[in-house]
């Protein structure tokens, strides 16, 4: 038996996030069609993160064991002949038995898109948020480094009896804002994330930009353990997972 960690990426626009669901076409179901095309075992594919409706990824990892014995280097191309183009594989490697693409993963790296313009880019539609108020990249800035280091970041998670429970701490390593032209970028990199956390920060920051949160109220936010207090949860168009670190 082989375990084998898949690295892909995906665009997210047309699927119902990333796990399988019911009524609605997600990411997992195509992709195990696919692998099931080529392997023809119906894989336990274990993912890296759940991602929302409309959320992209530009790096998204999976691992499954198979007892399928197509050569390592053959297997990407084998099941991208299989996926649509919103879907490609980027590359295969065998790993230890134990290797679980969700539970081994040490961190990731969120990117979060907003257009800030007045008038709207059809390029990226689906791809960034289109915000047309001033950005105050200085206060955002200000804002973001008291998200840094480990906190109970329950202020910043949607609570979903599903998701999450028991420990709400997680360690942001970095936040950075960066305005390039009218493209804003927004990342965040952590040991980990709750659910809608990501967003709810982007929404918090935003709120920071319209004057409606100053930067040194982020620290009483996160200490106040309640989501009120907190700006709104930005909508999913934007977001990337664009890194995952084991």
């Amino acid at each position: 038996m082989r375990n084998i960690l898949l690295t892909m990426t995906y665009d997210g626009r047309n699927f119902h996030g990333w796990q399988i669901q019911k009524n609605a076409l997600s990411v997992q179901e195509v992709f195990q069609n696919a692998l099931f095309r080529v392997t023809g075992e119906t894989n336990d594919i274990k993912g890296c993160s759940r991602t929302d409706t409309g959320v992209h990824a530009n790096m998204y990892c999976v691992s499954f064991q198979t007892e399928h014995r197509i050569p390592i280097k053959r297997l990407p191309a084998a099941v991208n002949n299989y996926l649509p183009n919103s879907i490609a594989v980027l590359s295969a490697r065998e790993v230890d038995e134990s290797f679980h693409a969700r539970y081994s993963c040490r961190g990731k790296e969120y990117v979060y898109k907003i257009w800030n313009n007045h008038i709207r880019n059809p390029f990226l539609d689906g791809y960034a948020l289109h915000y047309w108020y001033r950005i105050d990249l200085e206060a955002m800035n200000r804002a973001a480094e008291y998200f840094v280091g480990k906190h109970d970041f329950t202020s910043f998670c949607t609570v979903d009896n599903n998701r999450e429970k028991g420990d709400f701490n997680r360690t942001v390593e970095d936040l950075t804002i960066k305005k390039e032209d009218d493209l804003v970028s927004i990342t965040v990199r952590a040991d980990g994330f709750l659910y809608n956390m990501v967003r709810i920060i982007v929404g918090t920051l935003l709120y920071v930009s319209e004057g409606k949160i100053i930067p040194e109220d982020i620290p009483r936010i996160i200490e106040a353990r309640e989501r009120a207090l907190a700006g709104p949860t930005a909508p999913p168009v934007g977001l990337y997972l664009n890194k995952v670190f084991y």
